[in-house]
């Protein structure tokens, strides 16, 4: 039973109104006035309690008995399968000849309010390498340079338009697809000379600690298309997998962990420059890695999972 935050009584009050009166003799204004509550409803709770006992005495249904103008149940089905055809709500109510606000009503009781609600989504395919090394994600992500505090931080845009051209830098990141083990570092842009230069540091990381990289996806940039992109990996012995175009979540291992990092970094506190959010990447990473519970891998961090996969006692 929901009550009213202001209500007098509850049942347990209503039950001990009428056992005041019929078991220990109150007088009904007595006991009226003890409960807070007036003459009249003290004599309703004692007429319900002997008609029916203390079952009389819980709050009834305020749903009408009968509702003579309710939506025929013929009606309700015909708006629920032009739904499923598609049908927007005004169409379905012109359709049928009903007022568009009981049509509008009907379809957020079946659960049909939106369109979008009814799609059925393709199941998606998830996957995870079983052995360190075998894929590793890389992305970027373009971050917009610090001159002060900013409005993510502050909730107040005015002023932003002086900070302007500041600039931008990037965020680049790689991932590996069985353990989460992640090398990230903010660079000046993600042109091909950057891009691959991050990416050979990234492979060293990765097989310092104890990985043999065999496969790395990206996406389309124009970076990963390059001529130095592709020496690079064929000098490693690496194959390099691109993700379909307009379609992220191939590599959302990465994506995921930009949003992570987003979240937990670049956004958690108020750098006041560039500089000093670049400074907190080392201790941030380093924590995601070896500290931070990962929900993917069952709350370990992903150097555990490292260590598990590879056999190594930590």
């Amino acid at each position: 039973m929901n009550v009213h935050e202001n209500a007098r009584m509850t049942v347990r009050g209503r039950v001990l109104l009428v056992k005041r009166i019929v078991e220990d003799h109150w007088r009904v204004a007595s006991a009226a006035e003890a409960a807070g509550i007036s003459v009249r409803t003290a004599y309703k709770w004692l007429a319900r309690y002997r008609t029916g006992g203390e079952a009389m005495l819980a709050d009834r249904s305020s749903a009408p008995h009968r509702t003579p103008h309710a939506t025929p149940a013929a009606a309700v089905d015909a708006i629920e399968t032009l739904r499923r055809r598609r049908m927007s709500g005004p169409t379905i109510a012109q359709s049928l000849a009903l007022p568009r606000s009981t049509v509008g009503a009907i379809l957020r009781r079946l659960g049909l309010g939106r369109l979008e609600a009814q799609e059925v989504k393709p199941p998606a395919i998830r996957y995870e390498r079983q052995r360190p090394g075998d894929l590793i994600h890389i992305d970027t992500k373009k971050l917009g340079r610090i001159q002060g505090v900013g409005h993510r931080i502050t909730g107040n845009r005015r002023g932003q338009s002086n900070n302007r051209g500041v600039g931008w830098e990037c965020l680049h990141v790689a991932i590996d697809d069985a353990s989460r083990l992640a090398y990230t570092e903010v660079l000046a842009d993600e042109k091909q000379e950057t891009t691959c230069a991050f990416t050979a540091r990234a492979i060293d990381w990765f097989e310092r600690h104890g990985m043999t990289v065999t496969r790395l996806m990206s996406d389309n940039g124009s970076a990963y298309r390059s001529q130095a992109f592709r020496q690079l990996l064929m000098a490693r012995g690496i194959r390099h997998i691109r993700t379909r175009p307009y379609t992220p979540q191939t590599n959302g291992k990465a994506e995921r962990f930009i949003q992570t990092s987003l979240r937990e970094w670049a956004y958690v506190v108020p750098y006041r420059s560039s500089w000093e959010r670049t400074k907190a990447v080392p201790g941030w990473i380093d924590a995601y890695n070896t500290t931070r519970p990962h929900s993917a891998l069952n709350g370990i961090p992903p150097f555990n999972r490292l260590n598990n996969l590879l056999g190594n006692d930590i």
